[in-house]
């Protein structure tokens, strides 16, 4: 029955983000009509023999190269970020924890600041020169990370939080440090730390897809193993967990993710912190339901989030601000419960 359920929930869960993501396509200054939307999706995107007539040029590539990859990515993005979420709450055993909690935005920080501040234009690796030394900044500092926390073959939880906090606020330092010597890139370099989707395409889906499928699989497969680390980790081996090595399979394949997506992205907090917790709150604590439904409604709310930042006003507001002001607020209720005790 349990087993029933829980398809129900993620074909329901497929079936609603399916119908978001078509509305979120449709959505948008630019004025384009369901049947013009419709006629698009269907003859350029699906290649059906539709009739094109009296649709624009314009329409077809605001739908087709601007609309319909922005949407893809911010799905991708926020299913990314929400299972990295999951899978790093899991081996801390803590509801607070995020992708960021290591300091891996820091790093992707100050490697796009790097980056903007030299002008690289060219391409490495099929990626932009801020792209590449943002993803480059990211591993760097996951391993540096690790290699500070790392007492013998061992690498004590506690250790590596406060390793990561360490080294996040030194990286955030520098980085303040660049755009004060360097003002006229300032604003370029802020705009960046605050996450956006504006201007990405299928070139950028190209450069994060890969990298999240193969984590999100890492991550989905050591869910059994999270949910037995929920006792502790003594009681873990004693089960027969190899704890050193899920440690280092999920702050691998979580660091992946996360370097590929704010690397194009950039910043965009809050979706890795909240969406689990929510499914968690709602689904109970196994990871076998927590990250397939934090991949689906984390891919979900940064979608309705972008499609807000893009839609509100008629300047574009970075995405980043928009999933803050939603996740700040709960991000305060979570601490007022657990000070009360109520978080688990």
């Amino acid at each position: 029955m349990e087993k029933r359920n829980r398809k129900w929930m993620i074909l329901l869960s497929v079936v609603l983000c399916v119908v978001l993501m078509y509305g979120c396509t449709v959505m948008g200054i630019a004025s384009i009509s369901f049947r013009d939307v419709n006629r698009i999706l269907a003859g350029e995107i699906l290649h059906f023999p539709v009739d094109m007539e009296g649709i624009s040029t314009g329409s077809i590539a605001i739908i087709r190269n601007v609309r319909l990859p922005r949407v893809i990515l911010g799905f991708i993005a926020g299913a990314a970020l929400s299972v990295c979420g999951a899978g790093f709450q899991g081996i801390f055993r803590n509801p607070m924890a995020d992708p960021f909690i290591l300091g891996v935005s820091s790093g992707a920080a100050l490697g796009a600041a790097v980056g903007i501040v030299l002008h690289l234009n060219k391409s490495f690796l099929g990626m932009s020169g801020t792209t590449f030394l943002a993803f480059v900044g990211s591993f760097l500092t996951i391993g540096l990370v690790y290699n500070i926390s790392k007492v013998g073959k061992k690498v004590p939880v506690a250790t590596l939080l406060l390793s990561g906090i360490a080294v996040s606020q030194t990286l955030s330092a520098l980085n303040s440090l660049v755009m004060i010597l360097n003002k006229e890139s300032m604003d370029q370099i802020v705009f960046w730390t605050m996450g956006s989707l504006n201007g990405k395409g299928w070139n950028q889906i190209i450069q994060v897809l890969p990298w999240s499928v193969i984590g999100i699989l890492i991550l989905l497969s050591s869910a059994r193993e999270l949910d037995i680390m929920l006792t502790g980790e003594d009681t873990a081996i004693q089960l027969g967990v190899n704890v050193e090595f899920l440690k280092k399979k999920v702050l691998f394949a979580s660091s992946m993710i996360t370097a590929a997506v704010i690397s194009v992205t950039g910043i965009i907090g809050f979706v890795g912190l909240v969406v689990p917790h929510v499914v968690r709150m709602v689904t109970g604590p196994k990871h076998g339901r927590i990250m397939p439904l934090s991949l689906l409604f984390g891919g979900t709310f940064l979608i309705i989030c972008d499609t807000l930042a893009r839609s509100l006003v008629a300047w574009e507001i970075p995405v980043g601000i928009i999933t803050s002001v939603c996740g700040g607020p709960f991000f305060l209720y979570l601490l007022r419960k657990m000070k009360k005790g109520g978080v688990s």
